[in-house]
């Protein structure tokens, strides 16, 4: 299996630069607290949970903060969260797609509103970039000497995975949305631990944009990334490899 997975190659780039560690740590301990609270707190009756668990892990989130989210999402005094999306433009139609979880949705819309408004953005209504993109599993594993590969590969096949793309130290896995099951059943069977996973939107058709515009398109899309109440967010920029070693 190979292939050219644009999303690892962007997210994984972009991850390793990202400084802002504390806000990641924030991101994935909220995720961990929504999971608990939304489902059974044992991670073994809930795969939502055990996703946030093992993408705290794979992020170096100490033990003891990851057991402390559980306990607070799970208890009665656990904050409620409201999951909602937003979708907009960037600058040159960039396509943005944006995943919020918020105790205050009034704060929350009007922190996006502004952010796409000030730097050259626009807020569309709900449908307007959806179709852009299309709904996958991605895991992202960390090559060891030990691995094997071949072997590797072949248990994928059988999981109906799409693709699998080496990408410097990571191999990305690419499947399906409806066999994200099957795919993380076969990575626990061959006790390959996986640094991050989940379902990601995945860009039909990309854009690229010259250096200027391109810089211009991504102080958006950061500004969208450090806020607090913003989970996730996608787009379909695609930038050159002059463009990601400028990223780092």
């Amino acid at each position: 299996m190979a292939g050219h997975s644009k999303w690892a190659n962007i997210k994984h780039r972009k991850g390793a630069q990202d400084a802002r560690r504390s806000k990641l740590f924030t991101k994935l301990i909220k995720e961990v607290m929504i999971a608990a609270k939304t489902g059974d707190p044992e991670p073994v009756n809930n795969p939502r949970l055990r996703l946030a668990i093992q993408n705290a892990k794979g992020a170096n989130v100490p033990k003891d903060n990851i057991e402390k989210a559980i306990r607070k999402g799970s208890g009665d005094d656990g904050q409620d969260y409201l999951e909602v999306t937003y979708e907009g433009y960037a600058p040159n139609g960039v396509a943005v797609f944006v995943e919020c979880s918020t105790d205050n949705l009034n704060r929350t819309v009007a922190s996006v509103r502004s952010i796409f408004s000030k730097n050259g953005g626009s807020l569309a209504t709900h449908g307007s970039v959806d179709f852009l993109f299309e709904r996958k599993g991605v895991f992202l594993i960390k090559t060891f000497q030990e691995l094997n590969t071949e072997q590797l590969e072949l248990a994928m096949i059988d999981a109906n995975a799409e693709d699998i793309t080496q990408q410097e130290a990571y191999l990305s896995i690419t499947c399906a949305l409806e066999d994200f099951g099957n795919v993380q059943k076969e990575l626990d069977r061959l006790d390959i631990e996986v640094e991050e996973a989940g379902l990601r939107r995945i860009p039909i058709t990309y854009i690229q944009l010259n250096d200027e515009d391109f810089e211009i398109a991504m102080k958006l899309i950061e500004k969208l990334e450090d806020d607090d109440d913003i989970q996730n967010v996608y787009h379909n920029l695609e930038p050159t490899e002059e463009q990601i070693e400028r990223m780092d």
